[in-house]
This record gives C-alpha cells, structure tokens and sequence, in this order.
C-alpha cells in the first residue's frame, strides 16, 4: 500500500525503547491516527531498528503482560522490593481519604482544591489500568510531580509511577505506609473508553475502587462526573457513568461531596433532578462543600476536560474539585 509522506509527530517512551537520535529508522504505529481518533490520535514509535539491551535491574513484575513491549519494573510490593514488610504488616489505611474521579481531567482540580485547603498536604496519585497504560503519557501528573504536589503509583498493567504496584489494594497500601500520603486520589490515566451503552465505559472502576478503599479501612470520597457543556444529554449533569458507578458497582460506603457555588441555574435544576438515584442508596452519603473557586483558580497546570477549560465548563472542574476539599477538610475532623 502506498501511503502519502507527511510530518507528523509521534511518541517515543524510551523506557521500553531505548534512546533515539535523529534520522535513525523506527518502527511506528499509526492505528490511532488511521481512525482519527482524538485523545490517543498519535504514532507511537514501537521499536528502532537495532533494539535496546533487556533490561537488568531488580524486580520481576511484568506490565502490559504477554504483549510486544511488556515492561519489566520494580513492583513495591514484591519480594525484592524494600518496603516489601511494610505488606506484610499493615492491611489498613487507618481512615485516610480516598478521592476517586471517573475522567483523568479531574486530577489538577482535585489536588489544587486539596493543596487551596491545606498548602503542605501530602498527596498520592493512583494511576490506573483502564485507560493509558503509561503514566508518561499524562503530562498533568508530570507536571504536577515536578512540582512535588504529588507522588505517582501506577497499579495494575500500568507503569512508570514512582512506585509500581501489582493492583489498587497494594496501591493504597503504598499511599498510606510506604509515601506517608494524607490523602490518595485514585483516577484512571487519559483515554476514558465509552460506548455511549449503560455498561460500557471504563469508568466503571470508580465503583470497584470504592470497594478497596472501604476493604482497607479508608475514607472513601466519590466525586461526581458533571457537565454543563457536554451535548451528549447522557453527560449532562449528572454523567450516567457516575450514576451506574456509585449505585450499581460500588457496594460500600462513599461520601459525595456538592458545590453550589457558581454553578448557574439551569445546571443546578439538572443536578437536582438526578440526585435522588444517589440518594437513595443506602450506602452513599451527600454532602455540600465551598470554597471549591479559589482552589481552581490556583491550579498549577491548565484545567481543560474534553478540550474545553474552566470557563467553558466551570461545573466539571467544581464538582472534581469538591472532592479534594473535602478530603483535605476530612484530615482536620475527629475519627467517627
């Protein structure tokens, strides 16, 4: 087949493959671009023509197992590891708040919010397996780490967190014992998959995640999905995905935090008229939050979701923001 010769940028991680110099021939993947697709719409360089030395290092955990470019890392649970004891000890997180969010876009208001209540706040970053395998490729998490507003975990099939993690238990366990976090947030990395079906989406996991937080004796936060932008009418408001998630996956406690500052009239009515499916579940627990707007306007890197920023869509940001208000308020509150 012949294909047109155009510039076009692609991304290279070189812990999988090595360094590369200019003009050296690479192997590229272009599925994403061939479909034009939007988050993910980029060439992925697969391997160079001569490939990297294995790598040696400690550590036998396998990420992106069984596939051409399975990585071998360091997992901080395993045998190998120095804080391996630390699982061996503890099966609890004592408490500690746990902010989940459906959409990775969540991540800079959520640790802004948290940072507005309490500047010295020690957060831990959970990323995910259910949408971009590589934390690098998220460059708000690389920023915000540069910045030292947060300590990076990678659970699952993902890699290249600051620690590395065999699943979301262990994650949390590593927040709380290992990196000494006040609060985690667990959010998958970009590249959200939905099918616009009830069940296919993968934020499903928010639910699953719930479950572990309570499993492991934490605070679990569950930060609602909202727009007043979106023209899916599913994502309106309320998103379907939050909805499904915290009534019919998570079967464990979960706190909601609200905000009802700046938020105009008519989102408001939307929001109202899908609360009663959340409250009616025994197990989830509404509760209103402010001073979300100082937090978002100090946020350390841009606040964009589904390309639009915060004025465009001022109730996404504030209702991912409640959540690290919340969280951060929680640490001051006496033990029930």
């Amino acid at each position: 087949m012949e294909v047109e010769s155009l510039p076009c940028k692609a991304l290279s991680y070189p812990a999988l493959v090595g360094e590369l110099s200019k003009g050296q021939e690479v192997l590229l993947n272009s599925t994403a671009v061939d479909r034009k697709l939007g988050t993910g719409g980029y060439l992925f360089v697969v391997a160079p023509a001569v490939l990297p030395e294995p790598r040696t290092g400690p550590g036998h955990m396998m990420k992106a197992r069984y596939t051409p470019l399975q990585t071998m890392v360091l997992g901080v649970d395993e045998q190998e590891s120095p804080h391996h004891e630390v699982f061996q000890q503890h099966d609890s997180i004592d408490g500690m708040p746990v902010v989940v969010a459906d959409l990775h876009s969540a991540l800079p208001a959520i640790v802004a919010c948290a940072r507005h209540v309490n500047p010295s706040i020690r957060i831990a970053y959970i990323h995910t397996d259910t949408a971009a395998l590589p934390i690098a490729f998220s460059k708000a998490s690389a920023r915000l780490t540069e910045l030292d507003h947060i300590t990076t975990i990678t659970s699952g099939q993902s890699y290249g967190g600051d620690y590395e993690a065999v699943n979301v238990h262990t994650a949390l366990i590593t927040a709380k014992h290992v990196i000494g976090a006040d609060i985690a947030v667990v959010i998958q990395g970009p590249g959200n998959v939905g099918t616009g079906t009830p069940w296919g989406y993968s934020g499903t996991a928010v639910g699953e995640s719930i479950n572990a937080i309570n499993a492991l004796g934490g605070t679990a936060i569950a930060t609602l999905r909202v727009s007043q932008a979106d023209r899916r009418e599913r994502h309106l408001g309320i998103s379907h995905h939050s909805i499904t998630s915290y009534t019919s996956v998570a079967l464990t406690p979960a706190i909601i935090p609200t905000v009802s500052e700046n938020i105009g009239t008519d989102v408001q009515e939307l929001i109202k008229a899908a609360l009663p499916k959340l409250t009616s579940c025994e197990h989830l627990t509404l509760r209103e939050v402010t001073g979300v707007d100082a937090g978002l306007r100090k946020s350390a890197v841009p606040l964009r979701t589904m390309g639009r920023d915060l004025e465009a869509d001022y109730a996404a940001f504030a209702y991912a923001g409640a959540g690290g208000v919340l969280a951060a308020q929680l640490l001051h509150e006496p033990a029930k």
